[in-house]
């Protein structure tokens, strides 16, 4: 299923947003919401339309949405300042850069222009620039090799990669001739394309895939080349022809791709056509990311009130109560920046008769008599002369001004009061929590309700692994002593090997099983290469990586040599991957077999329920996998089954070493 957009998606995308019916180009910035760690929301005035929301999800996609994730309570940060930036602001123009995963926003507000850019390339960002490209603020604060995402720096792009719609006879040629890799991955890599596209040139050109690229001939390379053009006639004539792809999933029929125009790799299979990419693009990502923001309800049956329902009731009412408060403070606080103007104005009055030497009894009366000529006098409905306070009526809302305290000032002490009322309300769920565990225990269970644990041995259990989200099982070392049994018991001549060029890695084994090793299985194997070894641990999101075939792999070294435990020679030319990102997900298999996997996100989610994904972070593996144990539990409400299945420990042994957290 496909996870993100790609660099042709971005095209289509930009496309739309910056022409025609469907542009948002002079449109008016409303205010900016993060509903999730890496997603922000900007609400937004479409010229001659109205409302619309445009939904960024960093290392992922973008599109305007009707599928709308639950605003926080409590705003962050990252939302807030940059609507101090840009809120009211208009968007000038919506362009892609050198096709490549980025969208650039362009915004003036008061005659100061910004840049909004979104990275959409994993790990993904968004970035606030200045009218020289300087950062003003990213959304996460990272170091890349030869690029800063840090506020102060002078925006620096990715490495520039090919474009394959400019792409001509020549430039392959150059690109081909250079390669030792396949030309479907060739073709992925070195345009940006990624492997559906990649396939689907490969197919309208009819060359097999699997040829190596420089031993590509001038013909193979002229069809390639009309071939690309071709498939991204669309884009540059902008006739799309959007739609999404369905396919059978687990004996259920579901959405796995979404494209722009027409591709023949998807001849036979069912689609749901729609008016415009931007409306495909949400039904797409943005129907599936509301879906999975589920609310759990929990309703427990008694046959008399006892003294469990008493104090969940209290805990409940209290818990509504910190909610309701908490929200009055943030939207007082909210009130005091949409009116900051006029709140100034007020403190300038009250400030300058102090001045003049009016006490607070004289202030009072004159401004009693100027209410009707004195605009700041309107808003005032009380002062508290023992204290330097003043209330204002702030849209039919009663708030309390210090007056020696900065406007700004004045809005924190709000926020501040609504942080601890929801640090209280967190406490009462937490509360709420232990009282529903305690009333669990106190029932009986029906035990036809039960799951029924199915937990099997494996000769691959000792390792690690995974089974790709095509069916081949992937298995990797734990250690020098697994690194040795894995290669010398259980690899098999037309298997493939991965392992990275710095030390530290598992090293790991595609089993073919009679079967050709398919391009995504070995994408997601390099994946799970980089994502277990020491890049993971160092805290960095990409390295590099390279599969040989077995009979490069040797025990023997050169005279003079010495190779240590674990360790292997690999002779002859390698095959890399080059920046290849970490990602990491646990999850349970509920089928036949019931148990915990873990590996590359889209092979887990392919066959696992539940699913957490992983990034560098700051937990180590016992307390990431009890946070994953409680989630289960909290998920499944059978603490048995849980425990028996995917117990801390079990968790523990599918988890990336190092220190981890739960993407959110």
């Amino acid at each position: 299923m496909k996870q993100e957009m790609t660099s042709a998606d971005v095209a289509a995308l930009v496309f739309e947003l910056s022409s025609g019916e469907n542009s948002i180009i002079d449109s008016k910035i409303g205010k900016i919401y993060q509903p999730a760690a890496e997603e922000v929301r900007i609400n937004l005035f479409v010229y001659n339309k109205g409302k619309d929301n445009l939904v960024i999800e960093a290392g992922k996609r973008a599109h305007l949405s009707e599928h709308i994730r639950q605003s926080p309570k409590m705003p962050q940060s990252f939302p807030m300042l940059l609507r101090k930036h840009i809120f009211a602001g208009r968007i000038t123009y919506v362009k892609q850069y050198d096709f490549d995963r980025i969208i650039e926003f362009g915004v003036i507000r008061g005659g100061v222009e910004t840049v909004l850019v979104a990275e959409l390339f994993s790990p993904g960002n968004i970035v606030l620039l200045d009218s020289e490209r300087k950062i003003i603020l990213p959304m996460k604060p990272v170091t890349f090799k030869g690029r800063k995402i840090r506020s102060g720096e002078i925006y620096q792009y990715p490495e520039a990669q090919l474009s394959p719609v400019e792409a001509g006879e020549i430039e392959l040629q150059d690109v081909f001739s250079s390669s030792d890799a396949e030309v479907v991955r060739t073709i992925a890599n070195r345009f940006n394309l990624g492997g559906t596209l990649a396939e689907e040139v490969c197919l309208r050109a009819e060359i097999d895939k699997r040829t190596i690229a420089k031993d590509m001939g001038q013909e193979g390379i002229a069809r390639i080349a009309g071939a690309l053009r071709d498939m991204f006639s669309p884009l540059v004539k902008g006739e799309f022809g959007p739609y999404i792809v369905k396919k059978d999933i687990k004996g259920e029929v579901k959405p796995f791709d979404v494209s722009p125009f027409e591709l023949k790799i998807h001849a036979g299979l069912e689609k749901e056509a729609f008016p415009s990419f931007n409306k495909a693009l949400d039904g797409f990502f943005g129907k599936r990311s509301a879906e999975e923001v589920t609310e759990v309800v929990e309703a427990v049956k008694k046959e008399k009130v006892d003294v469990f329902e008493r104090r969940l009731k209290r805990q409940e009412e209290g818990l509504e109560n910190f909610g309701r408060e908490a929200e009055k403070h943030v939207d007082i606080a909210e009130k005091i920046y949409a009116h900051y103007q006029a709140i100034e104005e007020v403190m300038g009055v009250l400030e300058k008769a102090r001045e003049n030497g009016y006490s607070w009894d004289e202030i009072k009366s004159i401004l009693k008599k100027a209410k009707e000529t004195l605009p700041a006098a309107k808003s005032i409905s009380g002062i508290d002369s023992a204290t330097g306070k003043v209330t204002l009526d702030l849209d039919n809302t009663k708030v309390i001004i210090d007056l020696k305290l900065t406007i700004p000032q004045n809005a924190q002490f709000y926020y501040e009061k609504a942080k601890k009322l929801t640090r209280k309300k967190e406490g009462a769920i937490k509360a709420i929590e232990d009282t529903r565990i305690a009333m669990q225990k106190k029932e009986k269970k029906v035990s036809g309700n039960r799951r029924k644990v199915s937990l099997k041995k494996h000769w691959y259990d000792r390792f690690r692994w995974f089974y790709s989200s095509e069916g081949f099982l992937v298995v990797g070392g734990r250690d020098a002593e697994t690194n040795e049994e894995l290669v010398k018991k259980y690899m098999d001549k037309n298997d493939r090997v991965l392992h990275t060029q710095v030390p530290g890695a598992p090293m790991t084994i595609v089993k073919a099983q009679g079967k050709p090793v398919t391009e995504q299985t070995l994408l997601e194997a390099a994946q799970f290469v980089v994502s277990y070894s020491s890049v993971w641990k160092s805290g960095q999101f990409s390295g590099d990586c390279y599969w040989v075939l077995p009979e490069q792999v040797t025990k023997t070294p050169e005279s003079g040599e010495y190779v240590k435990k674990g360790a292997f020679i690999i002779r002859g030319e390698r095959n890399y991957f080059r920046d290849v990102h970490v990602g990491a997900a646990v999850a349970l298999e509920l089928g036949p077999e019931t148990r915990v996997i873990g590996g590359p996100v889209s092979a887990v989610r392919q066959h696992g329920q539940h699913v957490v994904e992983l990034v560098p972070g700051k937990f180590n593996q016992n307390d990431i996998a009890k946070k994953i144990y409680k989630m289960y539990v909290d998920s499944l409400k059978e603490v048995n089954f849980v425990k028996q299945i995917a117990s801390p420990d079990r968790i523990a042994m599918m988890l990336p070493p190092g220190e981890s957290d739960i993407k959110v």
